[in-house]
């Protein structure tokens, strides 16, 4: 049985309410938030409630990570529901949106109340599936988008697929537009891109590697966005990456297209020449950018034209990732470390605590529809608490993540999450 919990003297950042106070917050033991604020420190102590003084950290809404790839179903050796959701934990992430790319993909009604049957037996933290845009993630011929979403799908998606053929597309965001479902795509052309290993300019010169164009991204991007202006769905850009891909979103938006869009935590925190001799753990998709491209897109995120950051925490095992460059399988694990990563910004004064805070949890709670991202009163208690300066190091030994491919091993961080409360309840604890 849960039991009443008082967390006082907490700095508590809240962007939902645009909060940023010292005070106390009271959960009651059915795990709702009662009050949160400098006010909170005068109601008093519930009869039977446990207090914790955290006296130097922050509290935040719990973080919301919108794009992660489990392997369970059929890939469990990866990664599990249960193991991501610890992963998860350790990093301050009280929900987040599993994407379809399974074995079978989730393109039906039963694979999708299979994860949330799952998920509600074994994992720590919230997990919300995320359907297929198309069957078998194939580009031909649309999933049952309403009956999709009445079973809990909170997004439709190709995953890490593209599509190709713009009248599905017309088609599915027309449908999805009835239903006020989130259409959320990479964009990545998938023959201007198809021989490309990282990005294309003079450092993939040097390695002898093939690059991938940013009109590979830029391309069908826009096209996405023409589409949706057309079809006034809502439209989410999954993964951008360069600045011209920014630039791109902010005419959209003002053309009236209901638009937004994430960048991964890798490409605020890497560029290219972080893949130094052919390191495979920073073969992503899309590929790592330029420094000044970094730094546009950090700049993006602080100004609010990018909406979310991502995880994009994508299992690969030995056999996947411990081959040349250019045969490794693209992506990285990424929910133990983006809290810290993101908070690189914050020390370095490039980015706001509550937009980051906004970017990492209220906004992309707001994005696709989740009972998240706040800490109002009468709000279920899924709260981080974050030690700014806490140092640490990243190892392979402690990473919980079944896979162990990050682009952040042997890293020195400031700040992490010290403790993570899901419905009052403390899942994870230093």
């Amino acid at each position: 049985m849960n039991t009443s919990l008082v967390l006082k003297n907490v700095r508590i950042i809240d962007p939902s309410r645009n909060l940023d106070e010292t005070g106390s917050i009271v959960i009651g033991a059915d795990g709702v938030i009662l009050a949160a604020g400098a006010g909170a420190q005068n109601q008093g102590v519930p009869d039977g409630a446990s207090v914790r003084d955290c006296a130097g950290l922050v509290a935040t809404p719990g973080l919301v990570d919108a794009r992660v790839f489990v392997g369970e179903p059929g890939a469990e050796h990866r990664e599990t529901l249960e193991s991501a959701s610890r992963a998860a934990a350790s990093g301050g992430v009280t929900s987040f949106i599993m994407m379809p790319d399974t074995d079978p993909v989730l393109d039906d009604i039963a694979l999708i109340e299979f994860v949330k049957k799952t998920a509600r037996d074994k994992a720590l933290v919230n997990v919300h599936p995320a359907a297929a845009l198309t069957r078998g993630l194939k580009g031909e011929e649309m999933t049952e988008i309403g009956m999709l979403t009445r079973a809990g799908a909170v997004a439709f998606t190709q995953g890490r697929h593209g599509l190709a053929d713009t009248q599905v597309l017309r088609r599915a965001m027309t449908y999805a537009r009835e239903f006020d479902a989130v259409i959320a795509l990479e964009a990545r052309d998938p023959y201007l891109a198809v021989n490309g290993v990282m990005n294309e300019g003079l450092f993939a010169s040097w390695l002898g590697l093939s690059g991938a164009p940013r009109e590979a991204e830029l391309i069908p991007l826009e096209r996405d966005l023409r589409i949706a202006t057309l079809t006034g769905a809502k439209y989410h850009a999954a993964k951008i990456s360069v600045p011209e891909s920014a630039d791109a979103m902010r005419l959209a938006r003002s053309r009236g297209a209901k638009a937004t869009s994430a960048i991964s935590i890798n490409h605020l925190s890497l560029n290219e020449n972080d893949i130094g001799e052919y390191r495979t753990f920073f073969k992503l998709s899309p590929p790592l950018r330029t420094e000044d491209d970094r730094q546009a897109m950090v700049d993006a995120l602080a100004d609010g034209t990018i909406d979310i950051i991502v995880s994009s925490h994508d299992p690969q095992d030995v056999d996947t990732k411990r081959l040349p460059f250019a045969d490794a399988a693209d992506g990285a694990i990424g929910l133990e470390t983006m809290l810290s990563a993101a908070l690189r910004l914050h020390h370095a004064d490039r980015v706001p605590l509550m937009r980051l805070i906004d970017a990492l949890s209220t906004r992309p709670a707001q994005i696709f529809g989740l009972d998240a991202g706040t800490l109002k009163p009468g709000a279920k208690a899924d709260i981080t608490l974050i030690d700014l300066d806490e140092p640490w190091l990243v190892s392979k030994e402690t990473i919980l993540s079944r896979s162990k491919n990050t682009p952040f091993e042997d890293a020195r961080f400031s700040g992490r999450a010290v403790a993570t409360y899901v419905a009052g309840r403390l899942v994870h604890s230093l």
